[in-house]
């Protein structure tokens, strides 16, 4: 299917939830001095104008990032994240919202590189234009991603984060993204793989977790719930992320920033975090 278009959803509740994430894998990441490749297979059009006619329609980013453009009492996690979009507004006001594959350009160092991949025309096309300026490091192909993480797995310098956030509109996704993951741990075990889903009302959607527990032993699953589900079962409560092999740090930042982005983002009563890690390994038995 191609007629999802992230500029509908840009800068909602589930791009904060993704986005402060991300930035502190890739902080984690830029810690050692040996390079990195950031793989996106969902890639999007890179930035998003807020005031455009797709942003405006729905207005998601109401509910999302705007509601953390004026907090000065955010922690660390956020504060950051906060920052790295204020930077693609210098006037001030919200105007454009960054992709992930922009987000990880502004934190990457000159020996890492980008390698996106996104199928609809018109979001290549634009995300092309994004990055028209940014030479070798950027990689960009006009691809289904799911099929072509083998291409860049594993990586030449061994260190990688992958994402992976379909639009889930073909229900085919879930299992996509499932076999996906298998196909990239199996290539390169030590990745670092952040996988976004939704929380809708659809078997699916529910499972998904409890099968991804089973693909990697070390794990890190957040959700947010930013309202109670509809009682027609139509649109998305809340959303959610799992990283395979995740920096060791991250649970601890989890569970200082969820019930933050909980107060910050809740729409009702029903607004709730989880947080749940894989369990330590037993030990070996001499």
């Amino acid at each position: 299917m191609l007629s999802y278009r992230h500029a509908f959803h840009a800068g909602n509740h589930a791009d904060v939830l993704k986005h402060f994430i991300l930035v502190q894998l890739l902080r984690y990441l830029n810690q050692k001095d040996k390079p990195y490749w950031f793989i996106d297979t969902h890639a999007g059009a890179g930035r998003y104008k807020l005031d455009s006619d797709y942003a405006k329609k729905n207005a998601e980013f109401a509910q999302g990032i705007a509601r953390l453009w004026e907090r000065k009492d955010l922690p660390p996690a956020l504060a950051d994240y906060l920052e790295q979009i204020k930077a693609h507004n210098p006037s001030g006001p919200l105007r454009f919202y960054p992709g992930s594959p922009l987000i990880a350009l502004d934190l990457m160092r000159d020996a890492d590189r980008l390698r996106l991949f996104e199928l609809h025309g018109t979001d290549q096309r634009l995300l092309n234009e994004c990055f028209a300026d940014t030479g070798k490091r950027v990689a960009i192909r006009q691809a289904d991603g799911f099929a072509e993480i083998k291409s860049v797995l594993p990586p030449p310098p061994r260190r990688a984060l992958v994402l992976m956030d379909p639009a889930y509109e073909d229900k085919r996704d879930y299992l996509r993204t499932i076999m996906a993951l298998k196909e990239g741990i199996a290539r390169f075990p030590t990745g670092t793989y952040a996988l976004w889903y939704p929380f809708i009302q659809r078997g699916d959607a529910r499972q998904l977790p409890e099968k991804l527990k089973k693909l990697a032993k070390d794990w890190i699953n957040v959700g947010l719930t930013v309202h109670a589900p509809q009682e027609d079962g139509f649109g998305m409560h809340g959303s959610g992320m799992f990283i395979i092999n995740p920096p060791w740090t991250l649970a601890d930042t989890l569970r200082q920033t969820m019930p933050v982005l909980t107060e910050a983002l809740g729409q009702d009563a029903s607004a709730s975090y989880s947080l749940e890690t894989s369990p330590p390994a037993s030990p070996s038995r001499g």
